[in-house]
């Protein structure tokens, strides 16, 4: 038995692998097995080589994609790093101020860029900051400085408008327009810019280059500083139309109150500013800025940011300019105030300047009033004639200036200190001026008869009366009060050409005057300004004036002037006090039975004289009372003839409308004049004999340079 138990085999079970580690000889037998390929179809064959790209651009563009943000974030943490503080950023004007007030201290105008002041987002008025955050950004306060969402739907808004995806709407954030006020931090290089304005133009390119600059910038802000610092430094750094950087001077210049104070419906208005400041400004079109403050209104009503009822009261009662905007920047009068001060203190000045001026607003107001009453009134319906108006002081301090019939225009033509035009008979006051200083009479006869004057060189020269009869002997003070041509011209050629010119000129009249014997009959050209200022010499006594408009000039904050006066107002003696006095009387006629009736004010003593040049293109009336000389122009810019105009019509009508307005409840000021005696005399100053001579007589000088001063 025991044999047959040895010569059994062990018990093992077939063909069984459990608990067994595979040999290796079982892990070749398994990697020589072949597998058959999975059969592709012809869409498998045409997307392998897609989707074997886009594998490969995945690969390399999630690369590319964190080299991208680390870059970012390290020009994030750059630009951060180099941003100053918050409150040096408020103000970054490259050009000054100029503020100016008028006699009474009150400002009435503004030049360059005005900035009223810091102020943050938490002491401006509540309704100012909301308006702004509406308008511009209303998820400002949730966004990391960029806003994708607004950037998709401003590249929709301008592909579906048919324009570049860059071009119109940007969809900045606020903190994005900040940096682009900013300029990305570059600062203005003159070397570089001709001017502020080509450097803004610079700094508000749309480029995709600049757009990721302006990214990383925004980003950088908004480490830097707090949400509220950056709308602070936006507040005062927005352009907000009529020159007003910030909303502080845009508040005071258009409201006349700080911008802690405004209402809904003028922080409305000023938010709407925004997007086109400069055509949507309230002194260029009120109603349209009412209108895009009512749109900003719903809008912080949708946000929640306005209730209904304070919508709808807002609406009821917009905006409106306060007194002081309503002049519109000092219109002419400013301009002409900023074109003689020197550029460093006014158009090119980089510092804030006060400028005190010599306008009376009251008058200011009356000679607008009145030119426009008349052209309302009695000009015929869609005539283009134009006016301007001047009124002076006797020292030749402006008190107020129209430059044309739109009475507050800024910065157009100023036709009373820059059109040059024929006087016509208002210069023949310095003839009559002469001879008195010669010692003629205001009562010496003169012949008016027909003249006929030989010129060397030219012929025979017939100079006729308006109305074209002749009266034979008449008194000086006959002849300018019907403003008489042949008397005129006769009393030119006996006192002396020269004469004449010394004494025109000595009261101020620049302009090169003729040199044949048609100069005292106005042929000459000279502005409105400049003979206003020469009747203030008469009126003064007969010394000279320049007329001016600034009294002083002083930085703001200094109370010490950097520019007076001194050496403008009243200058030189042209002719003896007398003279003058006597030349005044026979002015008054001209108001009291000459051409100049239609200027008569009841109970005032009025001097003046009218003027209409050849073929009526021009038509003056210049006049003065006691305490103001007034000057008017009317005529046509392209030098047309007028339509039954002369200085003795309209004229006339627009400085008595001027002076009664100026004049309402005051009393009537004493002029100073001096009646003259009367005086016998056979002598008739004659034109006979008169042949035209550039030689001057050595004695006829001589008088002129004796004259006591």
């Amino acid at each position: 038995m025991s044999n047959q138990n040895n010569n059994r085999g062990p018990l093992v079970a077939e063909k069984r692998d459990i608990g067994r580690k595979p040999t290796t000889r079982s892990k070749k037998t398994r990697s020589k097995r072949k597998v058959a390929p999975k059969r592709r179809g012809i869409l498998g064959w045409v997307l392998a080589p897609i989707f074997w790209i886009l594998r490969l651009l995945w690969r390399f563009t999630w690369r590319i994609g964190i080299i991208a943000i680390v870059l970012t974030g390290l020009g994030v943490f750059y630009t951060a790093s180099q941003l100053p503080d918050a409150a040096d950023l408020v103000d970054g004007r490259v050009r000054g101020s100029v503020t100016m007030a008028d006699r009474d201290g009150e400002v009435f105008a503004t030049r360059g860029d005005q900035f009223g002041g810091m102020i943050t987002a938490q002491s401006v008025s509540p309704h100012l900051r909301n308006a702004v955050v509406a308008v511009e950004d209303k998820r400002f306060y949730r966004h990391i400085g960029v806003s994708p969402r607004g950037i998709a739907s401003a590249v929709r808004i301008n592909l579906r408008n048919g324009r570049g995806p860059l071009s119109g709407n940007g969809g900045s954030t606020i903190t994005q327009q900040t940096a682009k006020l900013l300029c990305l931090g570059v600062p203005f290089d003159p070397t570089k810019w001709d001017d502020e304005a080509a450097y803004e133009a610079d700094c508000r390119r749309t480029t995709l280059w600049r757009k990721v600059k302006e990214a990383v910038y925004a980003l950088g802000m908004e480490v830097k500083y707090t949400k509220d610092e950056i709308l602070t430094v936006y507040l005062n750094r927005a352009y907000t139309g009529g020159g007003y950087r910030g909303f502080e001077a845009s508040a005071n210049g258009y409201f006349g109150k700080p911008a802690a104070t405004v209402n809904p419906a003028e922080a409305a208005m000023l938010a709407g500013l925004l997007p086109a400041p400069s055509v949507l400004a309230p002194t260029n079109n009120l109603e349209r800025s009412q209108a895009r403050a009512s749109v900003v209104i719903g809008l912080m009503e949708d946000q929640g940011l306005l209730s209904t009822d304070q919508a709808d009261s807002a609406r009821a009662n917009p905006a409106v300019l306060s007194e002081a905007a309503q002049t519109k920047g000092g219109g002419y009068f400013a301009d002409w105030v900023m074109s003689t001060t020197p550029s460093f203190f006014g158009s090119e000045t980089t510092e804030d300047v006060l400028m005190r001026t010599t306008l009376d607003p009251r008058i200011q107001q009356a000679a607008e009033d009145a030119l426009t009453w008349v052209f309302e009134n009695k000009v015929r319906e869609g005539s283009e004639a134009q006016a301007a108006v001047v009124v002076m002081s006797p020292d030749g301090a402006v008190r107020a200036m129209v430059g044309g019939r739109n009475v507050r225009a800024t910065g157009g033509f100023n036709r009373a200190t820059q059109a040059v035009r024929q006087t016509g008979s208002a210069f023949k006051p310095f003839i009559y001026a002469t001879a008195l200083e010669l010692g003629f009479s205001p009562f010496d006869l003169i012949d008016d008869q027909p003249l006929i004057i030989t010129i060397p060189g030219s012929g025979e020269w017939a100079p006729q009366n308006y109305d074209r009869e002749f009266k034979g002997p008449i008194s000086l003070t006959q002849a300018i009060a019907e403003s008489r041509n042949i008397p005129a011209v006769v009393l030119s050629e006996e006192v002396g050409r020269e004469l004449i010119r010394q004494v025109a000129q000595g009261f101020g009249i620049q302009s090169d005057l003729a040199a044949g014997p048609a100069m005292a009959l106005g042929v000459s050209e000279s502005t409105l300004i400049e003979m206003t200022g020469a009747y203030a010499g008469i009126l003064n006594g007969g010394s000279s004036v320049s007329p001016y408009g600034l009294v002083d000039l002083r930085m703001r904050g200094d109370t010490e002037p950097l520019m007076t006066n001194d050496g403008l107002g009243i200058g030189e003696r042209v002719i003896r006090e007398t003279a003058a006095r006597q030349l005044t009387w026979m002015m008054t006629q001209v108001v009291e039975q000459g051409t100049g009736r239609r200027a008569q004010l009841e109970g005032w003593q009025i001097a003046a004289k009218t003027g209409t040049t050849q073929g009526a293109r021009d038509a003056w009336f210049i006049g003065f009372t006691g305490d103001y000389v007034t000057g008017v122009w009317m005529g046509y810019d392209d030098n047309r003839p007028l339509t039954g105009v002369t200085g003795s019509g309209l004229p006339a009508d627009i400085w008595r409308e001027t002076m009664l307005r100026a004049t309402a409840g005051q009393q009537p000021a004493v002029l100073p004049l001096e009646f003259p005696q009367a005086q016998s005399s056979d002598r008739i100053i004659s034109h006979e004999g008169i042949v035209v001579d550039d030689t001057i007589s050595d004695i006829l000088e001589g008088i002129l340079s004796q004259v006591d001063e």
